[in-house]
């Protein structure tokens, strides 16, 4: 495979300056927001351009207790193959937790959660990739996370869990040099001894975004500039190995195309600043040629018990986090609020996204109550049943909505709520004004 170079998150916000922007090689597109049947003009311009586009996935849950959603995967294969892309990629991380394998009611974390680096995590973790890998038509690659917490008890650094992750499945590593300066504020971890213990050779590119710190804590935002702490730490990666590519991502919060555009200038001029050449060029042994026919290793089944014992303890941690039940043993109590507020955070942003008529229909009331709604009312879909959730909440007078919101808010609902959509011909309005539905 080539390398990738210089790339870019193609979000819908920002397409036309990315079709614009000088330089660039390569994008990545959110999985789950891409339909192979219907993708955005911008992006079939910048194909037919030859750009190449890969796609990340941040739903597939490879850390988590489960086998992987055979569904989910047949999902990510056919984006992989609609965008002709040489790699896929997904991270380390657990999304949801319970269901049948624990007893316990199935949550969902709408957010990327930490594994803990034992041995139990990394043999269901190596199997679940090596599910995924026979699923996919092309090479996966997997991204490390920032977090917030820390388990009690981990078995290895980051560093030596992302090596034997490699080591006995032969899959390709993302590095997100932003996670490690995330990991590195919050839970007191080296960047340079993390990087100093990876698989260099397994790199398939690297991730490079923003964030802020407010009260001792990182956020890894993907809404603000990128750092100079981080940069150093790409600098430090690109001393010991060339990228073969290197990607800014950015989710919100867009600043105008000459912002970026002098963003992507200071992460190449960090790493020509090391390597002593271009992003894309190779040293020694060209690393890219790994992204290739996936390693054949032989990775024995983890058994029921360790996917047990770590579905358990991964239920435990997502039901303080979006249930409120009380903290597991071992854990910075303070740390899990933290982490707590900002899942509920987050799921307020998203759903105000995918259903924008909520916070129109409530205003400036939209935020806190969704905030309160959030305390004891966990995620038991995506966020769009999330949105649905929520608006029944409040019309059962889970927090005030009178008058005129009133019958917007329950109409939005029931227009939603079925199994198809309502008729809005004339005759069925008035049909629905007579009998009250």
């Amino acid at each position: 495979m080539a390398r990738l170079g210089t790339g870019i998150g193609w979000r819908p916000e920002i397409a036309d300056a990315v079709e614009r922007m000088p330089g660039i090689d390569w994008v990545e597109v959110v999985a789950e927001n891409t339909c192979p049947g219907h993708l955005p003009d911008s992006l079939r311009r910048l194909l037919d351009r030859g750009v190449t586009v890969v796609p990340h996935g941040v739903s597939l849950g490879l850390g988590g207790a489960d086998r992987p959603d055979a569904g989910r995967l047949a999902a990510l294969a056919e984006r992989a193959e609609a965008l002709g892309s040489p790699l896929v990629t997904e991270h380390i991380a657990f999304v949801r937790a319970g269901g049948p394998l624990t007893t316990t009611a199935r949550l969902e974390a709408g957010h990327l959660l930490p594994v803990p680096r034992t041995r139990d995590a990394l043999d269901v973790l190596c199997e679940n990739v090596r599910i995924a890998q026979d699923a996919l038509p092309v090479p996966l690659a997997v991204e490390n996370i920032a977090a917030l917490i820390s388990w009690p008890g981990e078995e290895m650094t980051e560093g030596q869990f992302l090596y034997e992750l490699a080591d006995r499945t032969g899959v390709r590593l993302l590095i997100d040099v932003a996670n490690l300066h995330t990991n590195h504020v919050n839970r007191g971890e080296d960047p340079a001894k993390a990087l100093a213990e990876l698989p260099l050779e397994a790199i398939a590119y690297v991730h490079v975004a923003g964030g802020f710190e407010r009260d001792g804590v990182w956020h890894d935002s993907h809404a603000h500039p990128v750092p100079r702490p981080v940069l150093d730490i790409l600098a430090d990666l690109a001393s010991r190995v060339s990228p073969p590519g290197v990607l800014l991502e950015r989710d919100e919060n867009f600043p105008e195309p000459g912002e970026l555009e002098r963003e992507l200038d200071a992460i190449k001029d960090a790493i020509k600043e090391m390597a002593g050449e271009l992003v894309g060029e190779p040293v020694g042994e060209p690393v890219g040629e790994a992204v290739g026919e996936t390693a054949q290793v032989d990775v024995p089944a983890a058994g029921d018990a360790a996917r047990q014992r770590l579905g358990l303890a991964q239920a435990a941690l997502l039901s303080a986090l979006v249930a409120g039940t009380p903290a597991p043993e071992g854990f910075d109590r303070v740390r899990l609020g933290v982490q707590a507020r900002s899942l509920a955070a987050k799921r307020a942003d998203v759903v105000a996204k995918v259903a924008p008529e909520l916070p129109g229909i409530l205003g400036t009331g939209y935020r806190p109550a969704f905030l309160a709604y959030a305390q004891g009312h966990p995620m038991r879909g995506g966020y769009r049943q999330d949105a649905l959730d929520f608006a029944e909440h409040v019309l059962l007078g889970g927090s005030p909505a009178e008058g005129r919101s009133r019958r917007e808010l329950r109409r939005w609902w029931l227009d939603r709520s079925g199994p198809a959509p309502r008729s809005r011909s004339r005759l069925a309005r008035v049909g629905r004004s007579l009998t009250g539905r």
